[in-house]
């Protein structure tokens, strides 16, 4: 009853338009990032040359990034802008008091938000995807295979797994933070954090720790070592996590991703990846990402199952 009730105020309120702009934005921008740069994808050639309908989510154009890249960068907001105030509006407007009253048990009330929020953000992320290929099936006449649909599917519960993560955690901090402003903002200054400054710090403590300046013997062996530390340091952000993952189970040339030296391509054969296969190299990754958003969430509830409700 909780979540029926939940997902009709998401429905009905004015915050559900702009969150249908944001998709129309983010849909539109990649499919026609996607339609102008096609061509010079399939001109330019590569080792998954047979799979090119998942080169609508993945081909850019000039300065216009793919879908999978707006996904990568805006799709927190959509998670963050449900949950920021989950907790806090009810709080403020003095309503949590009532609903606590009612003859239901009082994790329901934060599971319900979570789930509503989780539930909405499938339906959004699913209607987008399924909208892309459907265009780009007319325009373009790429019928996809049974295994770029596996693909695509799959790449649509990571954009799911991924929004819910940000939702999560806007509803922590929307059970932490009295104030919905505060939770907003600091919903985005974790993003901020993870999307840019932890990729410069990753850098910056992998140069410290192996440096590679010079030209000496040591500089070179260290270059590995400097490439792999930096790289899972990159790991603790769930923005390189999802873009790693995604990346690599939209394109099935991608046979690993770490390091590969020469040694061990010696004799490898250029052939790509099946669906079971590429979901071997990415496994890790989604089970970091549920991971984050079962801690993030179980903060939330915790946090919110504690606090003292007063009636006012």
């Amino acid at each position: 009853m909780l979540f029926e009730k939940e997902t009709a105020d998401f429905i009905c309120g004015r915050r559900m338009i702009l969150f249908v702009i944001l998709m129309g934005l983010i849909t539109v921008t990649g499919f026609y990032a996607a339609a102008s740069g096609l061509a010079d994808a399939i001109d330019s050639g590569s080792s998954s040359a047979s799979f090119l309908f998942l080169k609508l989510f993945t081909v850019s154009a000039n300065s216009i990034p793919s879908y999978n890249s707006l996904m990568a960068l805006m799709g927190p907001f959509i998670g963050i802008f449900m949950g920021f105030d989950a907790i806090g509006s009810e709080r403020a407007e003095g309503t949590l008091n009532r609903l606590v009253s009612q003859p239901l048990y009082r994790d329901h009330i934060i599971i319900g938000k979570f789930l509503a929020g989780l539930f909405l953000a499938a339906v959004m992320v699913f209607s987008s995807g399924l909208v892309i290929a459907a265009v780009g099936l007319i325009a373009t006449g790429l019928v996809p295979t049974a295994a770029e649909a596996a693909r695509l599917l799959i790449y649509l519960c990571f954009c799911v797994v991924y929004i819910g993560l940000w939702l999560a955690v806007a509803v922590w901090f929307s059970t932490v933070c009295r104030h919905a402003a505060t939770s907003a903002l600091a919903c985005i200054a974790l993003w901020l954090f993870c999307s840019i400054f932890i990729s410069l710090l990753a850098g910056i403590v992998a140069d410290a720790l192996y440096p590679v300046g010079g030209g000496d013997m040591a500089a070179l062996m260290n270059e590995m070592k400097n490439y792999t530390c930096e790289m899972n340091l990159n790991r603790l952000s769930p923005y390189y996590l999802f873009g790693e993952a995604t990346s690599t189970l939209l394109n099935p040339g991608v046979r690993s991703i770490n390091a590969v030296t020469m040694t061990q391509l010696s004799g490898a054969l250029s052939s790509t990846l099946s669906v079971g296969q590429s979901m071997l190299l990415v496994w890790p990754h989604l089970t970091a990402l549920v991971a984050l958003t079962l801690a993030a969430f179980a903060g939330a509830y915790v946090s919110f199952m504690r606090q003292e409700i007063r009636a006012r």
